[in-house]
């Protein structure tokens, strides 16, 4: 089973940063970790820089995947978040996007991205 989970979220995070260089981000950092946490995309467009969560499922028969973003997944990227922050010494504008990516035998098929998915007081 994780062999497969693996992979079908490494299809996920490419079909991610498919669409996101497609639609002008820059990518500035993939799967960037932290003994706390990990962010599977960070890019930047404009003046914002963009931490992304990338959750790739079959279908929506157990829930949407942007559901699997929980409160404590949400305190793991925002702290991993602010040690990209600190390291690369940014004073930008942030946000915390989901991208959805639906997939069919290992292709994706639909993606949904979700901007502001979670919002973080003081951020």
């Amino acid at each position: 089973m994780m062999k497969n989970t693996l992979f079908f979220g490494n299809v996920g995070e490419k079909a991610a940063c498919k669409y996101l260089k497609k639609n002008k981000y820059k990518i500035l950092a993939c799967n960037y970790r932290k003994p706390y946490g990990e962010i599977d995309i960070i890019v930047q467009k404009g003046e914002t820089v963009v931490f992304v969560e990338v959750k790739t499922r079959k279908g929506t028969e157990f829930g949407l995947a942007c559901e699997a973003v929980t409160a404590s997944k949400q305190k793991r990227l925002v702290q991993t978040a602010y040690s990209f922050i600190e390291e690369n010494n940014l004073d930008l504008n942030y946000r915390f996007d989901v991208i959805e990516v639906y997939h069919e035998n290992g292709k994706a098929k639909t993606i949904n991205h979700i901007e502001n998915a979670f919002l973080v007081e003081g951020f």
